[in-house]
């Protein structure tokens, strides 16, 4: 089976996610794809607990069918740190009868050689390198720039944010009372 792993901070996952996954799982040769939330950010930025954004992209993958799902491998992993290369060989590992292609967006593709092991990660994985407004890449199509940063400045600022997230996550969101602060 071909997976494609989507990982990320997931802080929180929002419609862009979504429509991410779903631009691969239609234009990619591609079985399934995975969330896989970070357990520590490679850059320390402060996050939500991970059980909170794992739970929160198990609800933003539901909405996209039996093709999405969500990984713990980075909990699994452990450590003190999660970079994406020790992810895909863990995942490589415990699933050896997978063929892993990793979507990174093209807002990242120029921060690749900045990442642990960046080389090895390169001969490891297959990239799929998904547009996003206001990058350059080759994608023909170009996500919204819908961001987490700008998403968590409207909840604590208690504005709207319904129009950037699915309805499910921002129930759970409300209901711990995330992002609040």
């Amino acid at each position: 089976m071909r997976v494609a792993i989507f990982g990320g901070s997931f802080n929180p996952p929002h419609v862009g996610h979504q429509l991410v996954a779903l631009y691969v799982l239609e234009t990619a040769t591609v079985d399934e794809l995975w969330f896989v939330p970070c357990w520590k950010h490679p850059f320390d930025k402060a996050l939500e607990a991970f059980v909170d954004r794992l739970r929160m992209c198990e609800l933003a993958a539901a909405a996209l069918g039996s093709r999405v799902r969500v990984s713990d491998v980075e909990a699994q992993l452990g450590g003190e740190e999660s970079p994406t290369l020790l992810t895909i060989k863990g995942l490589q590992a415990r699933h050896p009868e997978h063929e892993f292609l990793l979507v990174i967006g093209a807002d990242l593709e120029s921060e690749l050689p900045l990442w642990y092991g960046a080389d090895e990660l390169r001969r490891s994985v297959r990239m799929l390198v998904v547009g996003r407004s206001g990058f350059a890449s080759g994608s023909p199509l170009a996500m919204p720039a819908v961001s987490s940063t700008e998403i968590r400045a409207r909840l604590r600022a208690s504005e709207a944010a319904d129009d950037l997230v699915p309805r499910s996550v921002l129930d759970y969101i409300r209901q711990h009372g995330l992002y609040a602060k």
